[in-house]
Parts: C-alpha cells; sequence; structure tokens
C-alpha cells in the first residue's frame, strides 16, 4: 500500500516537482550569461540585456519571465526586470559563491552533471564521473588549471567558517607539532597558527594545493612556522607531531580507502600522538540520507557520508581508539583518536 508522504497537492505534482530539470538549468543560464550580474550593474531592459548578453531578447524574456515566477527575479515594469533576494545571491562569483557554483562553464557545473553518471555509481558502487567526463575528479582538476584555482578557493571559503571554531575547540595549547594531512590550499593551518602562536605547522598534500598553501603562508608571514611537503596520505607521512588533522577529507573517499588514509596517520603519530577527524556532519543531530551529500560524494568521487559511529568503526580498522569528541556549531565535530596499542 502506498504510502501518503503529503497532502499539499497530488502525487503527480509532487512527482513532476521531484524530477523538474527546467528550473536548475534556468537558473544556470542565466548565471552563465551574467544576467543577474548586469541587472546588478543597472542594465534592466530585456533588449539591453540581451545585447549585453548575446542573446534573443524574446527567447531571454521567455527565460526571465520563467524565473519571476520562480522568485529569481522581478518584472517591475513591462520587459524591465530586478533582482530578488535569491537573484542577488547568484551575483556572488568568489570561491564557494552561488553564481561561480552554477555557471554552467565552471567546476561547479561539472560537479552537478556527474549526476548523469548516477546510475554507474549505483551499480558499481565507484564514482560515476570518469564515466560521463572521461577521467576521474581528482585528474580533472590536474589537467585544468581554471578548475583546481577554483577547488582550491572552494575549500578555502568552507574552512573560513569552519577553521576558527576548530582553532577554539580543541586544546591546541598542550600541542607542540601539527600536521593537516591533505591541507589543501593551507585555510586550516594558517588559522591554527594565527591563533595559537606557540603551534608550529606542517601541509602535506599534492603539488598543486601545497603551491597554494605556499603562498598562503608566505602572505600572512608564516613561513617561518611551517613546511609544506608535497606527499600522499596513502604513503608514509612526516612522523613524529603531536596532532595529525584530517579535515573534511575522508568524506572523499571509500571506507577501505579512508582507513588506509587513517592508518597511515595512525603510523605517523605512533603511540604518543593524536589523529583528529574535523567533519561537518550535514544534519545535527546527523540523520543519514537527509541531505544529497552522501550521493554527490559517491557520484563524484566514490566517497560516502558518516556519522560519529561510522567514524570510530574506521579509527578502530586503523587502530586507533576515540579519546574525546569536540562538537561546534552547524553540524562541525571534531573526534580526537589515539593509537590502541
Amino acid at each position: 500500500m502506498a504510502i501518503e508522504t503529503s497532502t499539499d497537492d497530488d502525487p503527480a505534482v509532487r512527482l513532476d516537482r521531484l524530477a523538474d530539470l527546467a528550473t536548475p538549468f534556468a537558473v544556470r543560464t542565466a548565471v552563465t550569461l551574467r544576467v543577474p550580474d548586469r541587472i546588478a550593474a543597472g542594465v534592466t531592459h530585456v533588449d539591453e540585456l540581451a545585447r549585453a548578453c548575446d542573446a534573443d531578447p524574446a527567447a531571454l524574456g521567455r527565460l526571465l519571465r520563467y524565473l519571476v515566477h520562480r522568485g529569481v527575479f522581478v518584472e517591475v515594469s513591462p520587459d524591465v526586470f530586478a533582482l530578488t533576494d535569491v537573484g542577488e545571491l547568484l551575483c556572488d562569483r568568489d570561491g564557494g559563491g552561488h553564481g561561480a557554483y552554477l555557471d554552467l562553464g565552471g567546476l561547479g557545473a561539472r560537479m552537478d552533471l556527474a549526476y548523469t553518471g548516477l546510475p554507474h555509481a549505483i551499480r558499481t558502487g565507484g564514482p560515476g564521473y570518469r564515466s560521463v567526463h572521461g577521467r576521474d575528479f581528482w585528474a580533472d582538476l590536474d589537467a585544468h588549471p581554471d578548475y583546481r584555482a577554483y577547488f582550491d578557493a572552494l575549500m578555502l571559503s568552507q574552512q573560513r567558517f569552519t577553521a576558527p571554531e576548530v582553532a577554539a575547540l580543541y586544546p591546541w595549547h598542550g600541542v607542540g607539532h601539527v600536521v593537516d594531512v591533505a591541507g589543501g590550499a593551507g585555510g586550516l593551518l594558517r588559522e591554527l597558527l594565527d591563533a595559537h602562536p606557540h603551534l608550529r605547522g606542517t601541509l602535506v598534500d599534492r603539488s598543486e594545493p601545497v603551491a597554494t598553501a605556499a603562498r598562503t603562508f608566505a602572505e600572512h608571514g608564516l613561513t617561518d612556522r611551517v613546511d609544506v611537503v608535497v606527499g600522499d596520505f596513502f604513503a608514509a607521512l612526516p612522523a613524529g607531531a603531536d596532532v595529525y588533522v584530517v579535515s573534511r577529507a575522508l568524506t572523499d573517499w571509500s571506507d577501505a580507502h579512508a582507513t588506509a588514509i587513517l592508518r597511515r596517520c595512525a603510523e605517523a603519530a605512533g603511540s604518543t600522538g593524536r589523529v583528529l577527524v574535523v567533519e561537518v556532519l550535514p544534519t545535527d543531530p546527523y540523520v543519514p540520507h537527509r541531505s544529497p551529500y552522501d550521493l554527490q560524494m559517491l557520484v563524484l568521487v566514490g566517497g560516502r557520508e558518516r556519522g560519529v559511529r561510522d567514524h570510530v568503526a574506521l579509527a578502530a580498522a586503523a587502530g586507533l581508539v576515540p579519546v574525546h569528541t569536540y562538537r561546534g556549531t552547524g553540524g562541525l565535530t571534531l573526534l580526537e583518536f589515539a593509537s590502541a596499542a
């Protein structure tokens, strides 16, 4: 017997809403043509917008009016358009901004289009990105410097929100040397070193993000307190530090790969060091499968969303036991582990 999940309309209408592709692509097309940016700059008549966007005026008008009914634009007078508060968000072209992510020429849209590889991912349990784009996600970043730059900027934008809390939540006063494993462009480690002047740091990652991180540290006058190491977290890590941080990286990998990463951290930390896993759980309290993040990780990189128990199980397989869990805002969770030996 079918279970009715809503009473606001009939099931066919609900299904249409679930399966809609017109609206997502209409929004992305407006962004790609930079319509929100041009309206914000004062170009508001459909004919002027069409000239600025090199578009057909009638077709552009149809797009705009469709999005008027979805709350993106307002037609303030015939053929004259303004932005709603939603439309204003589409002008943000900075790393992590909605405008940058939704542009059909950028990495964000390429990531979204990888969802057409979801059947492959479901059949195989591995990523679907290669089946759509011809190479895996990480190779795509290596092959396109603009994609890599966007991805680094996206990671930095996320760290702006989480890094200050990580710096405040954990008892860093008892730590001398921290290694940021897969530290990307260096946003988290920079925050830790800024907040705790006694700390020394090492960042380990692939050559492209390491180069970005080195520039970040130099710009902030931190080069005398930090080392950058080109490395692979599936290989041996620099040993002997007090804390090994793995921040928002395990979700990018399968259970087997994530366990291997934690095992390398455990080996480097030895009997006296700690391994600190930093994650933002998409729902707080954690409710599996409520957000699309789990499916996104599967289709992009073969990874998965996990809760605290899942991470504890991974750590146990890597020879680690839980020590303490620190909880921040918005689902931010720090899980501290030590050697089980």
